[in-house]
């Protein structure tokens, strides 16, 4: 069983090893296709992936490149977390039209909002091009010769493409760089928001019960595509119509039960399955700790302000839901890693992998692999560390030391060629106008003397706060005006850019050149030891990591055990959000509508044939970020969820699956339904779906 256990990655051996990998829509056909039936679906790969007629993957879109969005209607009604329309909901919110509080519906196509910069992209078709990407690539090239080769290639092969003038291209690397695919897609830039229910549905249980279960949160939003009267992609235009769909999901209203089938389909964003046990055991035991701290002083610092102020509320949720998502989510990783005893049993795996390499004559050729990944890992360790901590300092938790960050980009840039001038003056202008439309000067100051000691133990100067030009828009403005030398001679005569800039050039002249110098190395080795798995154990199961490229991965809706004598059942329902709540709460406050709602029991055709509500539900589907906002469909290719989340203990899946311990977390399309049907009195979002009853 322990054998099993450890081979549960790669091997197909029954059913639940059956669940995990996140797999090329369109190689579905054979092992895939059988899978998914011996789990219950009875769909075709030609139903979930087709060049030639509409299929599921043409109601998929990427969203914003960051998450995943369906279509749900004939007219180009789409649905996607809360959590990923989040910046577009906050961007329409004020004190006075607080969107984020109160919720948003638009009653009319004339009332639905316009997002600049938001785009959803979908995929026309996929293509094999391993053969012409690594044409001429040999193994006596160095790394970079040979990705100047692929990249050579790559340009060319795009070049030649047959598309039609609207779409676009992109070549991207399977199998650690052992096989390329071609995309041919279609983005559209005419997003407009419809619908999203108030905070304390959309976000309830906030950072309490993000990553665990069980969850009662109403994680979803709606928005609508607009395309040219030819319905074809165009920027933002009154005269732009909804877009009409090659597919779209119908919704079914019979929900899920345990056992059941379920398909997520969407853009993954990047897992790191085929890791040496060194490397889960470095980034376990060093690299998340010391992330995790740089977050959690940051956020102790935020969550404080915005509990007190509504403004600062406003202006830090979309900063302080990003901050803590990662933060959370490295925690419980580094449990479920613990938990499953992951590095020792990969540990097991590599013994087998190399006995394989013995009993196959391969040991000469790839023996090597894991001693070195062992070397490699122990001199990587400490720059890897610093390199991450100083991106959390100055790109992710602070936001003077972003501006400085960015300002020290600018004045290099401008060392090399004052022609920069106009080019880095719009850049440096947008970003600052960006990052004060939602800034609090004694927050990030708070943040500042938070995070900076965590970094840098020296000359932790609280003051260049009240020194800076940088914490005003117009003075940060003021700094770049003028000729390229007068903004350099600003930008070196302004107190926190004189703080930061030896800690900038730090990064730049030592850290990142021997992060680069170090990794370089472990990267080619990971390539050549995914060809040496599939050479020793030819007849393993091999999924590709994810690289936000369409994926589908396919499970069942199970319960799950997260402790000795505890077992989570498999559907939330909306008395478990009753009995969480917690009046006035941040996390746990409820709209007193829904209260209503529950106590005269007005669900409509919306509850289970136990008269409740469906909220939430879990499955063994292999997830990851990305996967956000992505559509649970049932047997038969109609949407009965959306995922949003994973269980704490099963964060790991992105080094580690384990069907016995990795959940993702579905909201029940019924409580999506019923949010925007009785609670929103939208009943016209209603009308424009088709939806059915597969089970009956």
């Amino acid at each position: 069983m322990k054998l099993f256990r450890l081979l549960l990655l790669f091997i197909t051996l029954q059913v639940s090893a059956q669940q995990g990998g996140m797999w090329i829509p369109s190689l579905l056909e054979g092992m895939n296709e059988n899978e998914m039936k011996a789990l219950g679906s009875k769909l075709t790969a030609e139903d979930i992936y087709s060049v030639n007629q509409s299929s599921l993957k043409d109601a998929i879109g990427h969203f914003n490149g960051g998450c995943t969005s369906e279509v749900i209607s004939p007219k180009g009604l789409v649905l996607t977390n809360h959590h990923c329309g989040f910046s577009q909901i906050q961007s329409h919110s004020s004190l006075e039209n607080d969107y984020l509080k109160d919720g948003f519906w638009a009653m009319s196509l004339e009332e639905e909002l316009p997002n600049e910069g938001l785009y959803i992209e979908f995929i026309v078709r996929i293509e094999d091009v391993t053969s012409q990407v690594l044409a001429g690539v040999t193994d006596t090239m160095t790394e970079k010769e040979k990705q100047s080769a692929i990249d050579k290639n790559s340009n060319s092969l795009q070049a030649q493409v047959q598309k039609e003038a609207w779409q676009d291209t992109k070549v991207k690397s399977f199998y650690k760089g052992n096989q390329y695919f071609l995309f041919v897609t279609e983005r559209f830039e005419d997003i407009r928001l419809v619908g999203a229910p108030p905070s304390s549905i959309g976000k309830f249980g906030s950072d309490t019960d993000n990553w665990v279960f069980p969850r009662h949160t109403g994680d979803f939003s709606m928005f609508r595509i607009y395309a040219d009267k030819d319905n074809r992609p165009a920027k933002f235009s009154e005269d732009n119509v909804p877009y009409k769909p090659k597919h779209y999901l119908p919704v079914s209203l019979d929900g899920v039960e345990e056992g059941d089938f379920t398909m997520v389909f969407g853009f993954p964003g990047r897992t790191d399955e085929y890791l040496p046990a060194v490397a889960i055991e470095h980034i376990t035991k060093d690299y998340n700790p010391s992330n995790i701290a740089i977050r959690e002083a940051a956020l102790k610092v935020i969550d404080a302000r915005m509990k007190a102020n509504d403004e600062v509320r406003i202006k830090y949720a979309s900063k302080q839901a990003r901050i803590a998502n990662a933060w959370k989510k490295w925690i419980g990783e580094n449990l479920g890693i613990q938990k499953s005893n992951a590095v020792a049993e990969r540990q097991e795996f590599e013994a087998t992998f190399t006995k394989a390499l013995k009993e196959k004559g391969l040991e000469d050729k790839y023996g090597h692999i894991l001693p070195e990944f062992d070397k490699l890992y122990k001199d990587f360790a400490d720059v890897n560390i610093r390199r991450r901590n100083f991106i959390e300092v100055f790109l992710v938790t602070n936001e003077l030391m972003q501006m400085t960050f960015r300002a020290y980009q600018v004045e290099q840039s401008l060392k090399q060629s004052s022609d920069n001038l106009e080019k880095n003056r719009d850049y440096i202008t947008n970003l600052l106008k960006g990052i004060h439309k939602n800034y609090d000067v004694q927050v990030d100051k708070g943040v500042f003397e938070a995070v900076m000691p965590l970094y840098s133990k020296n000359n932790i100067d609280p003051t260049i706060y009240d020194k800076t030009a940088f914490t005003n828009l117009d003075s940060a403005l003021k700094l770049f005006d003028g000729s390229a030398e007068d903004v350099i001679n600003n930008l070196n005569n302004d107190a926190a850019y004189i703080y930061a800039k030896p800690i900038i050039e730090e990064f730049y002249t030592s850290i990142n050149p021997e992060f680069e110098q170090k990794n370089e190395p472990i990267t080619a080795l990971q390539t050549e030891y995914m060809t040496a798995l599939m050479k020793a154990l030819p007849n393993a199961r091999y999924f590709p990591d994810a690289n936000s490229t369409l994926r589908v991965t396919y499970g069942q809706v199970r319960g799950y055990h997260p402790r000795d004598a505890v077992y989570y059942q498999p559907v939330s329902h909306l008395e478990g959000v009753i009995e969480k709540y917690v009046p006035g709460d941040y996390e746990f406050d409820v709209p007193q509508k829904l209260i209503d709602l529950y106590e005269a029991k007005d669900y409509g055709q919306y509850a289970d044939a136990n008269g409740k509500v469906p909220v939430c539900f879990l499955g063994t589907n292999h997830t990851t970020g990305g996967n956000s906002g992505s559509p649970a469909i049932d047997a038969h290719g109609n949407l009965v969820g959306l995922n949003f989340d994973r269980v704490w203990e099963g964060t790991m899946s992105d080094m580690n699956y384990d069907p016995e311990i990795c959940r993702n977390i579905m909201v029940d399309l019924r409580y999506v339904l019923f949010i925007v049907d009785k609670y929103a009195g939208a009943k016209h979002l209603i009308e424009e779906m088709d939806l059915v009853h597969p089970k009956k």
